[in-house]
């Protein structure tokens, strides 16, 4: 399936023990990545921003939904800059469980 750079959703829970929407964009789709680093997102929800500074340790796995359907999940922040992480694909992630022993 291909995905498109832009606007997206994720989900997540912060402490207040209730899932949450906030808004990210996908600036780049790593189409020939394998592995869980297929899509560089950038958080862009001000809510999300003001709580966390960005991805935050727990948020892996949060799903990313993008045009009302899941396109991934969040694997990993950038060091250097919090506002902005990796998301593997959700094939990605159905394949690698198809592929467990």
């Amino acid at each position: 399936m291909k995905w498109w750079n832009g606007k997206a959703k994720i989900y997540c829970t912060l402490g207040e023990n209730k899932v949450e929407e906030f808004e990210i964009e996908i600036v780049r789709v790593l189409y020939g990545s394998t592995g869980n680093k297929n899509m560089v997102v950038n958080i862009t929800d001000e809510k999300l921003l003001d709580k966390t500074g960005g991805i935050v340790q727990g948020m892996s796995g949060s799903p990313i939904v993008q045009n009302d359907k899941l396109v991934g999940a969040i694997t990993h922040v950038f060091y250097n800059d919090p506002t902005q992480g990796y998301g593997v694909f959700a094939e990605n992630m159905i394949e690698d469980i198809k592929n467990m022993k």
